[in-house]
């Protein structure tokens, strides 16, 4: 029975590229990859809210898909490349995303924003990969990005500030920019 079952105790070696940064730990084989990263690695910017996967606030991009890093074990994801809020932008130099949070008051205690912010970034490409939503009204197509979209697709993520109009904008604001460039 042991062998199917990892021991109290027992440390894995595990690889991550995080931040473009390949890096190895020895972790206990139950260490969540949100406590790899803020408790083994200093990476704060990813935040414990509940820790049941519930809401939202400790989502990072692993190999460009949006997860709840608390939900899934760093000994999964051998190999993988993570993406947290600091792989993203710098305070000097902001991501264009983390720039329309600002300018669209996306943000009031702060607290669930770079969930907000790294779970957008997947949504996008979700949209972009062609991926209908719940409210994907002709799933043959590729979806457009409406504002019952993007409202949606980030309904994972909660903010108890309720800064939603800002978040939503802020999030269709980048996407336009997006769009502009392409």
């Amino acid at each position: 029975m042991t062998d199917r079952w990892i021991e109290a105790g027992a440390t894995a070696d595990v690889r991550l590229t995080i931040n473009g940064q390949a890096l190895a730990l020895n972790v206990d084989g139950r260490t969540s990859v949100l406590d790899a990263l803020r408790e083994h690695l200093g990476l704060t910017g990813t935040k414990k809210g509940c820790d049941h996967g519930q809401c939202g606030a400790c989502t990072v991009l692993i190999n460009g898909r949006r997860i709840n890093s608390c939900l899934t074990l760093a000994i999964m994801h051998s190999g993988d490349d993570i993406t947290t809020i600091e792989g993203l932008g710098l305070p000097e130099n902001l991501h264009p995303l983390q720039s329309e949070f600002i300018e669209h008051d996306g943000f009031q205690c702060g607290y669930c924003t770079s969930g907000q912010i790294c779970s957008a970034l997947g949504m996008l490409a979700e949209v972009d990969a062609g991926w209908p939503s719940h409210v994907t009204t002709a799933i043959e197509e590729n979806p457009a990005l409406t504002i019952s979209e993007i409202r949606e697709r980030m309904s994972g993520n909660l903010c108890r500030c309720a800064a939603y109009p800002g978040i939503v904008a802020a999030i269709e604001s980048y996407a336009a920019t997006l769009k502009d460039a392409a």
